[in-house]
């Protein structure tokens, strides 16, 4: 039967017109969802009603029930690996006993859904596993609810699983908001790593002129595929690593000794030779400073290694700056610029 003919009665175009309205109307509630990607993920869903934003992982959770989305982010190479290690006997000895493993498609990649129960000493859990290929990282999401719970139903949490989607980057203010300090001055330095709670990486690269990242196009013109790759275009010149760590010399006279145990810690460095070893005022704090020439240990390039240690109560906050001996006259003052904006929150 063809749209145009003009045999169509009337009342199958009303029968159809209602249904097209009724579709309408039932799509609204799913086009109002918004997707939410939990602070600092890349990773977010349309969450399942009754699940709020957790502050115990990443993810979604429902406390009084127990039941709790999970999102882990890893590297794209490990698709293939989980692909081959998560079959059901595999599984079966970490506990879950799998009911069926299926391929799905998802609007960002390839994947397969695991199924199954798992039981502990408390409950027995529906559980679902969904691994997808997506982009430049693989996305493990775990669901697990209590068995038989009506508040949701297998088919919600599938649909919640079909949400998945992935952003393609976190914002800076966004990461930063993760670390117990703040950073008053970036100083042109980038965030390349942020460990939630403790720490972060940030580097400084000098764009490469011969590269199509750093032009802002891929071999294929795809500013996406750019995008994703232009973090790894050009040379580095230094990199800044900040943490909060706890404990700390007890007393003021043990600094010393700490700060060189802390020092030679340092990876990625050696044939190290320290130029100064001085406490020092840092803010309104007592701190050390180390400074010290070295060589990358991959590159064998010269480097200037800076490391300050700043004292408080609870705790001490460690910066180590790693620079290539060529940018270091232009690039310390940068380093102390961040290093004295910082505030414990």
């Amino acid at each position: 039967m063809h749209i145009r003919s003009s045999r169509i009665c009337a009342g199958f175009g009303a029968r159809f017109a209602a249904a097209v309205a009724t579709a309408v109307i039932l799509a609204v509630p799913a086009l109002a969802a918004d997707t939410v990607f939990p602070t600092g993920s890349r990773l977010g869903i349309v969450p399942p009603a009754g699940m709020v934003q957790s502050r115990n992982f990443v993810g979604f959770e429902d406390p009084q029930k127990n039941a709790a989305v999970l999102f882990t982010t890893l590297p794209a190479q490990a698709y293939d690996s989980l692909d081959k290690s998560m079959v059901p006997e595999a599984m079966k000895k970490e506990g879950i006993e799998i009911e069926k493993r299926e391929p799905i498609q998802l609007n960002i990649g390839k994947g397969f859904l695991l199924s199954g129960t798992q039981t502990t000493n408390k409950a027995r859990y529906r559980k679902w596993l969904l691994v997808a290929a997506t982009g430049n990282v693989t996305a493990l999401v775990t669901v697990q609810v209590p068995d038989q719970d009506p508040a949701y139903p297998d088919k919600a949490l599938r649909d919640t699983l079909a949400t998945l989607a992935i952003r393609d980057s976190v914002p800076d203010a966004e990461q930063l908001s993760l670390l117990p300090f703040v950073i008053g001055d970036m100083a042109g330095f980038h965030i390349d790593e942020v460990l939630p709670g403790r720490a972060l990486m940030l580097v400084d690269k000098s764009p490469d002129p011969a590269s199509d990242q750093a032009k802002g196009r891929s071999k294929d013109g795809g500013k996406d595929s750019a995008k994703d790759q232009s973090k790894d275009a050009g040379t580095l010149n230094a990199r800044l690593f900040i943490a909060a760590m706890p404990g700390g010399p007890a007393e003021p006279g043990d600094r010393n000794n700490f700060a060189r145990t802390t020092f030679q810690q340092i990876v990625g460095i050696k044939d190290v030779q320290v130029q100064d070893a001085e406490p020092l005022r840092i803010g309104s704090q007592q701190g050390f400073e180390t400074l010290a020439k070295a060589k990358d240990a991959q590159s064998d390039t010269d480097v200037m290694v800076v490391q300050w240690l700043r004292f408080g109560t609870a705790g001490f906050l460690q910066m180590v700056g790693i620079v290539r001996a060529d940018s270091w006259p232009t690039t310390f003052n940068r380093l102390r610029a961040v290093r004295d904006s910082i505030d414990p929150k």
